[in-house]
C-alpha cells in the first residue's frame, strides 16, 4: 500500500470512527503497530514527537518509519508530532513526512497564527498537511515542560482555522498528555461547540488513560483524529518485564519481541476502541 498524507485519513472519516496516531520510537514499535493494522483491516498513521528526538533521533527512526509505512498493506500517513522548532520540522518534510504538527499553544495567538502559517507555507512546498494546536493540552508530551490545561475558546479555534489554514486542528477539551493522576474531566460541550464552528477536523491529544466510553463520546462529538502515546510505551515496557521475570535469561531478541508484542496489543486495542476495524 503506498504511503498516503494525513489528510487522506481523516477525509473518510464519520462519527462512527476516528484515525488512530501511535507514536513509536523504534523498530519494533512500527512493526506492532503494523501487525495490528494489517491484523483489523485499519488505517494506520505513525508519528514521533519532538520531544522524544533525544532518544529515537529522526535522522535514523525516519527512514526506518517511511519504510514501515510503505511496507504495511493498510494506508499509512508518517506524522511528527508536537514539532517545536521549524529545524525539526524541516527536517520531517526534507525526510519525507507526510504531515507535520506545529504546537505553537504557548504563544499569545496572533503569534501561534504566524507561526502556525510559516509551518503551512513550508509544507506546501512538500505536498504536505499540518495540524496546529489551540488551547493548551495538560501535561507534557516527551522532554516538554508540564502545563496546565487551557481550554480552546470557540471563538479562537474559528479565528485560527481560518487564519491559518491547517488540515488538523488539536483542542483542549481537558486531556493532558501522560498517565492521569486523576480522571480528566471532558469538556465536551464545548468540543461540540467548536465541531459545529470550524470545518477542519480535530484532534485529541492525551488519549493515553481515557476510558472506553471518553473515547466515543469524543469521536460521536467531533474528534477526528486520536493520538495515543504514552499507553504504547508503558505497554512496551511491561511486557519486557514480564519477559524477564518469567525468563531471566532472556536474550536482547526476546526484548525486541516484547516490544513489538506490547505495541501490537496496545494499538490493536485502541483501533477497536476507535471503530477502526474494517475501515482501510
Amino acid at each position: 500500500m503506498a504511503l498516503v498524507k494525513m489528510s487522506d485519513l481523516i477525509s473518510k472519516v464519520d462519527a462512527s470512527y476516528a484515525i488512530g496516531a501511535f507514536n513509536v520510537s523504534d523498530m519494533e514499535m512500527a512493526m506492532g503497530a503494523i501487525r495490528a493494522a494489517e491484523e483489523l483491516h485499519a488505517p494506520l498513521l505513525l508519528q514521533i514527537a519532538e520531544g522524544r528526538l533525544r532518544y529515537s533521533p529522526l535522522e535514523l527512526l525516519a527512514p526506518v518509519m517511511l519504510a514501515a509505512a510503505r511496507k504495511c498493506k493498510m494506508p499509512t500517513a508518517v506524522h511528527l508530532d508536537h514539532g517545536a522548532t521549524m529545524e525539526t520540522i524541516g527536517l520531517a518534510l526534507e525526510l519525507g513526512f507526510t504531515s507535520v504538527m506545529f504546537d505553537g499553544s504557548k504563544y499569545p495567538l496572533e503569534e501561534n497564527i504566524a507561526r502556525t502559517k510559516e509551518v503551512v507555507k513550508l509544507a506546501r512546498r512538500y505536498g504536505a498537511d499540518v495540524e496546529g494546536e489551540i488551547g493548551h493540552v495538560g501535561g507534557a508530551e516527551g522532554d516538554m515542560e508540564s502545563a496546565d490545561v487551557l481550554v480552546t475558546s470557540v471563538e479562537e479555534a474559528v479565528c485560527f482555522a481560518e487564519k491559518t489554514g491547517i488540515d488538523a486542528m488539536a483542542v483542549a477539551i481537558g486531556t493532558a498528555h501522560g498517565n492521569y493522576r486523576e480522571q480528566p474531566k471532558l469538556r465536551i460541550d464545548r468540543l461540540q461547540e467548536i465541531h459545529a464552528a470550524v470545518k477542519t477536523p480535530l484532534v485529541l491529544h492525551g488519549g493515553t488513560g481515557l476510558t472506553e466510553a471518553d473515547f466515543k463520546t469524543c469521536l460521536l462529538n467531533g474528534i477526528d483524529k486520536i493520538n495515543i502515546a504514552t499507553a504504547s510505551y508503558d505497554a512496551s515496557a511491561a511486557k519486557i518485564k514480564k519477559v524477564h521475570e518469567e525468563k531471566p535469561s532472556a536474550s536482547y531478541f526476546d526484548f525486541s519481541e516484547a516490544i513489538v508484542e506490547g505495541t501490537y496489543a496496545n494499538v490493536k486495542r485502541h483501533m477497536q476502541i476507535f471503530g477502526l476495524s474494517g475501515k482501510a
